[in-house]
């Protein structure tokens, strides 16, 4: 099966672009159906690739090879304050690039993301929650987000995301969000055609 780019179907179409973790190819069956635009994992799932044609966007543990062993369409790069001169993140961007996978920048604070700007120049770039303060993910996002570059992708993570979240963040220019797994239906802006 051919490799999907998940940033071709998050700056696709009208609106913002819904992102649903799974856990099993049912699930994605489910969320594909109720109009997600890509899906994201943790590890490698059976059938996967044949279940959806959604692209895939690894968040496991590992190196890039897993990830693309595993069928993945993306490998998400997490910046972190422990690697200031950049060179995990330079060898996990080119390994990831190199096995033809787009990479998603993760940060969770200005400083991250002002170092994955100046060190690898991501075309996207997720605004992570952190799991002590998921409250404040929204606000995160919508901070962060005017300091990312004209043309890069922006996604938010915001895993109790509601229809006026995913609006505000819609508005604001977020290309993409990620949301828990559940009905997604609820979240999309306009109604999804009957399958």
């Amino acid at each position: 099966m051919a490799q999907r780019r998940f940033s071709q179907a998050i700056s696709e179409g009208d609106g913002i672009s819904l992102i649903v973790e799974v856990a099993d190819a049912e699930s994605a069956r489910a969320a594909a159906a109720q109009g997600a635009e890509g899906v994201i994992v943790r590890r490698p799932i059976d059938g996967l690739r044949d279940a959806v044609e959604l692209p895939i966007l690894w968040r496991g543990q590992g190196r890039p090879t897993e990830a693309a062993a595993g069928g993945a369409d993306a490998w998400t790069v997490r910046v972190t304050d422990d690697d200031d001169d950049g060179d995990r993140l330079a060898a996990e961007h080119a390994e990831a690039a190199e096995l033809g996978l787009d990479c998603v920048v993760e940060v969770r604070s200005e400083e991250e993301l002002e170092l994955a700007l100046e060190r690898l120049d991501p075309e996207i770039v997720l605004f992570s929650v952190d799991p002590d303060d998921d409250a404040d993910a929204l606000q995160r996002a919508l901070d962060l987000l005017p300091d990312v570059p004209a043309g890069k992708l922006a996604v938010a993570e915001l895993s109790e995301a509601g229809r006026d979240q995913v609006d505000e963040l819609e508005r604001a220019g977020v290309d993409a969000v990620i949301v828990g797994a559940r009905n997604v239906a609820e979240l999309v802006g306009d109604a999804v055609p009957e399958v």
